[in-house]
């Protein structure tokens, strides 16, 4: 199947923004300042095609491990390191970044590259790593997400330029090395740089490196969809698993109807993507305990419209956008974030819609057991009732997911070969 990897990857960057603005207060489009900054860095340096495409992958995911790292080494306290300093050993979190990676197809090397990213020119990093023993990669990450969080705010103007050449003063040498500050100064004047505060850094940056699309095998495709569903998961531990839970329904569920391979490709992505959106909303909400309030649950609810949003602007992603976005829609059309009639929801988006609510259902969590089957397809069964979810898709769910059916289906056809 043909993906546009690097679009993909600019929505993840989204996601991964929104996490970092909770948590650590980066400025909004971080990733992809320093993913523009990276490349015209790079141009400098000789570096163009296939390399390019595979530094912006890097420079746009070059913290993908934050929510990781605040979950496994914070003791999953997500919820209280909100407004917090946070106490970040930058030698984890690059490592297991470096790790993530390993998912992302590229076009060449870049081992090491988010492992390094922050080591320091004169050897004083996390790893003790001399620029000259750090890919060109990560020491141009490096320079660029530094110059993004200390010079860049939501305003840019002359005084920011002013700090930019007083910090990179400060840093030649012993942070940054004299190769990568003179590329920046070839590839940056004052008016350039200061354009970075407006609104089209995502199209410049698209227009300077080529979006071609990239042929994956399913096992590709799966670990790149587990990749993203990791960000949206590790956010909130409350439904840690939930996105992965809910793509591997939708392919089997997928399967079991008898679609063709690339659309349970599709559905598997779908799903794992399914509440990407979700990085948008607070943890405050995501994390509450009990019943939300009315005000609450409205902001809950802009979690689908902005799954959409995020994934429209990858190439020739309709189809799976829709079947991700979709999936809180209703036949009667009560259903959001669009209100979409029976009329409007075709197969895959009402497959979507129950097997999310079936895998929410049937997984344990932090708060709660998870239902056995026949507790959960009632519940289904009670919104067929109520003109919400499609009923045949609902029968197909029981069918597929009742181990008992299962095996009786299993034991027929042994008996008709």
């Amino acid at each position: 199947m043909k993906l546009d990897v690097l679009g993909l990857l600019g929505a993840c960057s989204y996601a991964l923004d929104c996490v970092e603005a909770e948590l650590v207060h980066v400025t909004d489009k971080h990733a992809k300042r320093v993913a523009y900054m990276s490349v015209c860095m790079a141009e400098q340096m000789g570096i163009q095609g296939e390399s390019l495409q595979d530094l912006t992958a890097g420079a746009l995911l070059h913290d993908n491990a934050l929510t990781q790292y605040i979950q496994e080494e914070l003791h999953n306290d997500i919820a209280s390191a909100i407004g917090s300093a946070i106490p970040l050993e930058l030698g984890i979190h690059c490592a297991a970044g470096e790790k993530n990676m390993k998912d992302i197809p590229s076009h060449t090397d870049i081992k090491n590259v988010i492992l390094y990213h922050h080591e320091n020119a004169d050897g004083s990093g996390p790893f003790g790593k001399k620029w000259t023993e750090v890919p060109v990669f990560a020491r141009i990450i490096h320079l660029c997400d530094l110059l993004d969080q200390v010079c860049c705010s939501d305003s840019f103007d002359s005084d920011t330029w002013q700090k930019v050449e007083a910090f990179l003063q400060e840093i030649t040498g012993s942070i940054a090395d004299e190769e990568c500050i003179e590329a920046f100064r070839h590839a940056f004047s004052e008016q350039h740089f200061l354009s970075l505060g407006e609104k089209d850094v995502e199209t410049r940056l698209w227009n300077r490196v080529p979006r071609t699309k990239q042929d994956l095998s399913f096992e590709q495709i799966k670990a790149l969809a587990k990749f993203f569903a990791r960000i949206v998961d590790y956010k909130s531990p409350f439904t840690s698993t939930h996105s992965i839970g809910v793509a591997a329904d939708a392919e089997k569920l997928s399967r079991f109807m008898g679609f063709d391979e690339e659309t349970m490709q599709k559905m598997y992505l779908a799903g794992a993507l399914h509440d990407i959106g979700k990085v948008a909303i607070g943890n405050k909400i995501l994390e509450k305990p009990g019943r939300l309030t009315d005000d609450e649950f409205a902001v809950m609810k802009h979690h689908a419209a902005y799954t959409y949003s995020i994934l429209s602007e990858i190439d020739d992603f309709e189809e799976i956008c829709d079947w991700a976005a979709f999936h809180h829609e209703r036949l009667d059309g009560t259903g959001y974030p669009f209100g979409k009639t029976a009329a409007e929801l075709n197969t895959q988006e009402r497959i979507m819609a129950c097997v999310d609510i079936y895998q929410a259902l049937t997984e344990s969590r932090p708060y709660k057991q998870g239902m056995p089957h026949e507790k959960a397809y009632g519940i289904l069964n009670d919104m067929v009732e109520k003109g919400w979810l499609d009923g045949e898709i609902a029968s197909q769910v029981d069918a597929c997911f009742d181990q008992k059916m299962t095996d009786i289906i299993h034991e027929e056809k042994q008996l008709g070969e």
